[in-house]
């Protein structure tokens, strides 16, 4: 199958952008589906590295270009994606982008929504909260995105244990072994199941 004929993922991140290499170490020699671009709203993030390891294209914004003006989807037009990944993307997205693309953006959550959702809550952030509240378990939400935080249409939940000694640091660890392995085959089947799409659309 051709280049062209593959489905394109677009990833928005923030940071690190483990998640985003993970998606690109998944897909980088995949028959149907490639990551096309990522978008970063931050000119430090570790995860603009990653895509030039991959040679993915990255694409940097300012909050005014994301919220003030059609920058940003003007480019994704250009590169045409079939679903856009938050992989540790911390502003919420725009009525702009959610009508270009309804039911197309996906995002990672790591907690088992609705719990533990919503403005400022990311990071290290969620797992103190979760351990601070005596929670014997947590996890990661998929979620389609709408205009409010962490509200969206569930796609898969996944648990783990809250272990009585754990730090925030080492929840944040088991969490990521759980994003890291679900997130590409959520993805993935987001992309190639028939069915799937449909209900979705």
């Amino acid at each position: 199958m051709a280049p062209a004929d593959k489905k394109n993922i677009v990833i928005f991140a923030s940071g690190s952008g483990s998640n985003a290499q993970r998606l690109m170490e998944y897909f980088e020699h995949h028959p149907q589906i490639r990551v096309a671009a990522l978008f970063a709203n931050n000119p430090k993030a570790y995860a603009l590295k990653r895509a030039e390891t991959f040679h993915v294209p990255a694409f940097l914004f300012t909050r005014d270009e994301f919220y003030n003006s059609d920058k940003v989807v003007k480019q994704l037009q250009q590169i045409k994606p079939d679903v856009i990944v938050l992989a540790g993307f911390l502003w919420l997205v725009p009525q702009s982008l959610l009508q270009a693309y309804p039911n197309k953006i996906i995002n990672i959550h790591p907690a088992l929504l609705p719990k533990y959702g919503g403005k400022g809550m990311h990071g290290l952030h969620v797992h103190s909260a979760v351990i601070e509240a005596g929670e014997k378990e947590s996890g990661i939400t998929i979620h389609l995105i709408n205009e409010e935080y962490d509200k969206g249409v569930f796609v898969l939940q996944e648990r783990c244990p809250v272990l009585p000694q754990d730090t925030p640091e080492e929840l944040a660890a088991r969490i990521l072994q759980l994003e890291h392995t679900h997130l590409p085959l959520v993805v993935e089947k987001f992309l190639t199941d028939q069915e799937y799409s449909s209900n979705n659309n």
